[in-house]
């Protein structure tokens, strides 16, 4: 009654571990690795050699079997090699396949691809690291498994590794695996000589160095000799066309802010189709240049984007120059300065995602050994520290344009000099003084400090006039004068706001200010030097009569202190 009970639970428990272990059974129709050792793959048969003879490698440890097997490489003992390879999935599969060949491609692809790390090897039957820190999670653990190296095979990575597989009444031994060897005749056909490198001599193609052999050694500088040239002429060209155009063209101003990204991905363009048509380099010089270069090409193609960009706006406000500084254009000013804002904020997008983008594609991590990317954020804390204040700035400039304090067009006025706001970078302000200077100011200037901004709200400012005139001249004709010249300038606003005053004196002489309203800034000192002159002249008219008479311009007095 009881196992009536039971036994529905006990075919559902057999059930699912039929179901767990049916993966294991059948991946692709192929044997993998498995076992419940933790030190050992235990299979049902290995597979390695050609059968013929006992193998008469040193299979014991990972070193020993990288070592024996290059050393049978080079004296091209295939029959030897072929023991270090495990062909288990290999014979299972319908293609027919030489196992001395597959031995000697594998070799092609471990002394040339693959940039093998003697140090890291472990030199025993476990494969234990006893140099790893106590903070590595692997120090002190047996493996049964090691990965060589990845290579790149169309949209995924490839491992090369080793396994330490036993068969039953066998000793454990270390074979490439048989899934490594099973990606073989794909990574050979990837990797392996091209037929411009087949055709050369046997001398040639022997290893010269750094996995490099001595046709590369002499053709690498031949192509970027052929890819300078190709960015040589590049810039001619464009030169050329350049002189087609006027500077102050939309065109002209485009073909000078691309000139120098263009040649850059000419060069790079050209470098990467010559490596991967002929030159098709190997191991660590490949994984040293695929980087370089695809920075190269994003760099190039950014740089063309961002000074087209450039261009067309700086185009684009240089034009409306005179339209941006008009008085009551406010809402253009506004528009031209958060495009600015908008602009700068693109700019730092597109280049994080340049730099993302590099750093995925090229897995520029694994590729060059970059471990400092593991501390990317001690590394980012300290170039944030470095760096503060020009992210100090950029992050300035930004405010500055949403908060419109000051824009583009603006009348302003910094250490003492009376300027139009040009441009706002993202860690300057260009400034175009009244006698067309320019003026490179730092934003933080205009966030820390104060300043004048003459056409922030009205652009309409009072304009004064100071002489410095004899104590008794008469201010009163002077006054009538000064009335009656605004009520005639066509530039002065509101004329019954003009004044005359008197607003210093000492025993010299006393200051009168003559005040006058003008519709902006520009009309404002051409007012101002007119109102000097004609009451310099009408002071000098009054002066030039006799005494006893008021005199206007001051003059030196003598005092004499005589003995009585």
């Amino acid at each position: 009654m009881i196992f009536t009970r039971l036994a529905p639970l006990v075919a559902f428990f057999l059930l699912c571990i039929g179901s767990a272990n049916a993966p294991l059974l059948a991946q692709d129709g192929r044997q993998v690795e498995q076992g419940s050792s933790p030190t050992v793959y235990e299979v049902e048969s290995l597979d390695n050699g050609t059968g013929q003879e006992p193998p008469r490698l040193f299979l014991d440890t990972p070193m020993g079997l990288i070592e024996s097997f290059m050393v049978a490489g080079e004296r091209e003992d295939w029959d030897r090699a072929t023991a270090a390879l495990d062909y288990a999935n290999i014979a299972r599969s319908e293609a027919q396949v030489d196992r001395e060949e597959l031995a000697a491609q594998l070799y092609h692809l471990m002394s040339h691809t693959v940039a093998i790390d003697w140090a890291a090897l472990p030199d025993r039957p476990d494969a234990m690291d006893v140099t790893a820190s106590s903070k590595n999670p692997m120090a002190g653990v047996s493996r049964r498994s090691l990965t060589i190296a990845l290579l790149e095979l169309g949209d995924r990575r490839v491992p090369i590794r080793l396994a330490r597989v036993q068969e039953p009444g066998g000793e454990p031994v270390w074979v490439f695996s048989r899934q490594t060897v099973a990606n073989v005749p794909a990574l050979y056909a990837e990797y392996g000589p091209t037929e411009f490198e087949k055709m050369l001599p046997a001398p040639l193609r022997e290893q010269a160095a750094w996995t490099l052999a001595w046709w590369e050694l002499i053709a690498l500088p031949l192509v970027l000799i052929v890819a300078a040239v190709a960015g040589l002429l590049t810039y001619l060209a464009i030169r050329r066309l350049r002189e087609r155009y006027d500077a102050d063209t939309k065109i002209g101003g485009v073909l000078q802010a691309i000139h120098l990204p263009v040649t850059l991905l000419a060069f790079a363009g050209t470098f990467a189709l010559v490596r991967n048509t002929v030159l098709r380099l190997s191991g660590p010089a490949k994984d040293l240049l695929d980087p370089f270069q695809l920075i190269l090409i994003i760099a190039a193609i950014l740089g063309m984007a961002l000074a087209a960009i450039e261009a067309l706006f700086e185009f684009a406000t240089s034009r409306r120059t005179d339209e941006l500084e008009a008085p009551g254009n406010h809402e253009d000013r506004n528009f031209y300065t958060k495009m600015s804002a908008i602009r700068r904020i693109v700019t730092a997008l597109l280049l994080l995602a340049a730099v993302g983008f590099l750093l995925v594609a090229s897995n520029i991590a694994d590729t060059l050994g970059f471990s400092i990317l593991a501390s990317a954020g001690v590394l980012g804390l300290v170039l944030a520290f470095a760096a503060r204040k020009v992210l100090g700035d950029i992050m300035a400039s930004v405010q500055i344009a949403f908060a419109q304090t000051a824009r583009i067009g603006d009348a302003v006025q910094f250490e003492g000099q009376w300027c139009f706001v040009e441009k706002i970078g993202f860690t300057h302000l260009r400034l175009r003084t009244w006698d067309e200077r320019r003026v490179i100011a730092p934003v933080s200037t205009f966030t820390g400090e104060s300043f004048e901004n003459w056409t922030k709200q009205d652009a309409s400012l009072m304009t004064h006039v100071e002489l410095q005139l004899d104590n008794r001249a008469d201010v009163d004709a002077l006054r009538e004068e000064f009335g009656n010249y605004v009520q005639q300038d066509d530039d002065i606003v509101d004329p019954e706001d003009a004044v005359c005053e008197v607003v210093a004196q000492d025993a010299r002489a006393k200051t009168v200010r003559f005040m006058a309203r003008a519709a902006d800034p520009k009309t404002g000192w051409s007012m101002h030097c007119r109102v000097r002159e004609h009451m310099l002249a009408f002071a000098a008219r009054l002066d030039a009569t006799i005494e006893p008479t008021p005199v206007y311009f001051a003059r030196e007095r003598e005092v004499s202190l005589e003995a009585k």
